[in-house]
């Protein structure tokens, strides 16, 4: 794509490069996006942390309990490796696999945390990298957030993992254990990640709904917040998180997978299509079809009926795969400054229908 092209845009009647353009198909495909006001209820993010077999998966079922006691109307939500039906194990045999079980967590946190509940990450979570990943998935959704570290003298925990092992029940593996042990970074309050921190002792109290320290949690996550409040901290977005909510990751994925069908679409309607008056070709269910009119226009019909892509030449797949490249390249370049992203596959299609026609259309 030339970047230095120019062209008429009838809404302003003026002329205006192809860079400012794409940002204005970025504010037309995200018309439902809007600020996200900042919270004052109890909705929560809680990260637990600790040694593999700390008491972690104990503590966190108590906090819930207490939770859901504290307010019967309360939604809370414990997500882990067993709840998404990962192993553990196979979860941290090497970095590869740990490195890919970090990213279905954070995910899948992504998808739920939100205005109307309380979301508990029991897992290690014991790298300060991937808590402040998780940090800033709070931040951007305007939530509460607190670290639940479960400190636990490592020989316990191995003693406890040796019993588990005995009994049958779900274990590490020694070297595995072992591993992890070695690679845990504790967490520190001084680190806003970290913060604010509540520190459990599994091995010397004892967990359960009434200790003293989840109901000090408890208090923290569901105390009624308002401008004198100044012991709880509801985190704020700041512009580059609020206007958007899912992870930019997410976002371009979405566009990615979305823009392949739109390609693989054109593709097919030009091979499909010759000879032929017109070609339907469907991109999958409750998604807009394609129609191939002799080489000449494919209009997206459905409830996109507004899309159409005029072609008056074939356009081959290296040049498309080129275009969605440049597309998707600005998309990201964009997402960093101005309007983020789309965050559905309608609006992806539309926009880059709408590219496809500044560039190759009629």
């Amino acid at each position: 794509m030339a970047h230095g092209r120019w062209f008429a845009d009838p809404l302003i009647g003026s002329l205006i490069p192809l860079q400012l353009r794409f940002v204005s198909l970025l504010i037309v495909g995200n018309q439902s996006l809007t600020t996200r006001d900042v919270s004052t209820s109890s909705m929560a993010l809680v990260v637990m942390c600790g040694q593999p077999c700390s008491g972690k998966s104990a503590a966190a079922a108590c906090l819930a309990a207490a939770l859901r006691s504290s307010s019967p109307d309360l939604t809370v939500r414990i997500i882990d490796e067993s709840s998404l039906h990962l192993g553990r194990n196979d979860s941290y045999k090497d970095m590869v696999v740990e490195k890919n079980l970090r990213g279905v967590l954070r995910s899948e946190v992504d998808r739920s945390v939100s205005r109307d509940s309380i979301i508990i990450v029991d897992s290690l979570n014991n790298i300060k990298g991937y808590r402040y990943e998780l940090w800033c998935l709070a931040r951007a959704s305007g939530v509460r957030y607190c670290v639940l570290f479960c400190d636990t003298e490592v020989d316990h925990c191995r003693e406890w993992n040796s019993n588990r092992q005995e009994k049958g029940e779900p274990a590490y593996d020694s070297n595995i254990f072992e591993d992890l042990v070695r690679r845990f970074e504790k967490p520190d309050r001084r680190n806003r990640w970290d913060s604010p921190l509540f520190e459990l002792f599994p091995s010397r109290d004892e967990i359960v709904e009434t200790a003293p320290l989840i109901a000090e949690a408890v208090s923290y996550l569901t105390k009624k917040v308002d401008s004198k409040t100044r012991d709880v901290k509801v985190l704020q977005p700041t512009i580059a998180t609020q206007t958007v909510r899912t992870t930019e990751a997410n976002s371009l994925y979405e566009m990615d997978k979305a823009t392949q069908e739109v390609v693989n679409a054109i593709v097919e309607a030009q091979s499909c299509g010759l000879g032929l008056a017109v070609n339907k070709i469907s991109i999958g269910p409750n998604l807009p079809t394609i129609s191939f009119i002799r080489g000449k226009s494919i209009v997206i019909l459905g409830f996109l009926t507004d899309c159409h892509i005029n072609l008056q030449r074939s356009v081959g797949l290296p040049e498309l795969r080129s275009l969605r490249r440049t597309f998707i390249k600005l998309a990201g370049q964009y997402s960093l400054s101005g309007p983020p992203p789309p965050t559905d596959a309608d609006s992806a299609k539309r926009m880059f229908v709408d590219y496809l026609n500044r560039e190759v259309g009629a």
